[in-house]
């Protein structure tokens, strides 16, 4: 497990305001079950947001070789855990990554700790499948970046809507994914996916 520092004195400050959020609920705060509660959520949401804290494009450059492979390098079924910015829920799922060197790749952990680096923000899908994609972009300029990102939403599926079987699949593309079509259709195929 990775370590993490966290800043004492945002813990202390967020304990106070989600102690009184306990009690603006209808909770004692004081009860045994919740005495340690607003802490454990103080640091909980620290750690669920410390990609505010990293710079994804130094991640990428901190491993970057030069190599003559010219073929699509694809990471999939990448874990993504993120917070919805309306609502403050998580949503999770799998991002699947691909990109074409052009004479330069990447060492294969930083891509999904780029996932990690912009999921543990509040997000939007949307919004994190094309900073991924840009950030492989302007980093490594490949000849194409592919990213599709599968998720399931709290948002929708505990509060709302309570649609607990739905799902939401975003997609973005550069280069050769999207102007060659059977470059993007056998990376589809090779994430095991299928799009109409």
């Amino acid at each position: 497990m990775e370590n993490f520092n966290y800043d004492q004195k945002l813990t202390k400050d967020l304990t106070k305001l989600y102690k009184k959020v306990l009690s603006n609920i209808g909770e004692d705060s004081n009860r045994e079950g919740l005495l340690k509660t607003p802490e454990r959520v103080a640091k909980a949401l620290q750690f669920l947001t410390k990609g505010y804290q990293q710079n994804p494009d130094e991640i990428l450059k901190s491993a970057l070789f030069h190599e003559d492979y010219s073929e699509m390098v694809i990471v999939k079924d990448i874990e993504v855990y993120s917070q919805c910015e309306h609502h403050m829920l998580p949503f999770f799922g799998k991002a699947h990554i691909a990109y074409i060197p052009n004479g330069k790749i990447v060492g294969l952990s930083k891509i999904p700790r780029i996932v990690d680096a912009y999921a543990r923000r509040l997000q939007v899908q949307e919004r994190l499948t094309l900073q991924i994609r840009d950030c492989i972009e302007r980093t490594l300029h490949p000849d194409g970046v592919a990213v599709v990102i599968e998720c399931n939403h709290m948002c929708m599926q505990m509060r709302g809507i309570e649609k607990q079987n739905s799902s939401t699949t975003t997609s973005a593309f550069t280069g050769s994914f999207l102007t060659n079509d059977s470059t993007r259709k056998e990376f589809i195929h090779l994430i095991g996916h299928s799009f109409h």
